[in-house]
């Protein structure tokens, strides 16, 4: 079954663009296009979208305003932004949008937007046939799990001026010196949104992600090498480009001996 989709957008061309390529992507049904915001929450009680395409900057009400009303409806659409602006990723981030995709609209970028859709629709739907809760407490509970769920895939890292959405999997490891968060991924370095390690960690997966040191967080599957170190602790070289060592604490050195059989 099609996804239905309405798009957002005070452009009509912009419109008439991105209902093109959705027809050509094959699994959304454009059910209706609106030029602003209100407009667009009118639409949404008449037409029911599973998908919301919106732009950001729009004459009375923004993209975000709109997309935090619809937040509070029972069973929320999902969102994807389209604009032609980069510096509002994190804000898109916060209120858990589906994707963020720039103007123009690349078709393989759309097409990826549009499957992540899906899987967090089927997602949904599951846990909607198989949980005894009410509706009302479900939708709750499927909104918190989507959102974590969506932390874990993606990051936000600032590099120089921009921001970009980096996928947890591909961190190589994050670094904290006085108040600042440092990511270092495949081919780039930034400063992260979040405050502390602490905070940054509660937000990934502790299975992958380990806190080796306090001023430091590793990716286990990006570690390179492993230095055995003076009384029996262990340097790691990581696999950046640079082959960062990172030391690892002796309250973390049993842990990793145990994880790697060393």
């Amino acid at each position: 079954m099609k996804l239905r989709a309405l798009i957002v957008d005070d452009e009509q061309l912009a419109r008439e663009d991105l209902a093109y390529l959705l027809d050509r992507q094959g699994l959304v049904e454009v059910v209706g296009q609106a030029a602003h915001g209100v407009e667009a929450l009118g639409l949404v009680e008449d037409v029911a979208p599973d998908l919301v395409f919106l732009d950001i900057q729009m004459p009375g009400m923004t993209g975000f305003e709109v997309a935090r009303q619809l937040l509070q409806r029972p069973a929320p659409p999902g969102i994807v932004f389209v604009t032609a602006y980069d510096q509002h990723a994190v804000e898109a981030f916060q209120v858990n949008a589906v994707d963020y995709l720039l103007k123009p609209v690349d078709p393989t970028r759309l097409d990826q937007a549009v499957q992540r859709a899906a899987r967090r629709r089927a997602a949904d739907q599951a846990s909607a046939a198989s949980n005894p809760l009410t509706n009302e407490d479900l939708e709750r509970i499927v909104q918190l799990v989507a959102e974590r769920q969506t932390r874990r895939e993606r990051l936000a890292v600032k590099a120089g001026d921009r921001f970009l959405l980096v996928a947890a999997e591909d961190v190589v490891f994050a670094s904290v010196a006085g108040e600042a968060v440092t990511i270092v991924g495949n081919g780039l370095s930034g400063t992260s949104n979040y405050r502390t390690l602490d905070e940054l960690h509660a937000h990934l997966d502790p299975n992958v992600f380990w806190r080796v040191h306090r001023s430091y967080l590793v990716n286990i599957n990006k570690i390179k090498e492993i230095v055995p170190w003076f009384s029996r602790n262990y340097i790691l070289r990581m696999r950046d480009a640079k082959s960062t060592e990172i030391p690892v604490s002796r309250a973390q050195t049993k842990r990793l001996r145990d994880y790697l059989r060393l």
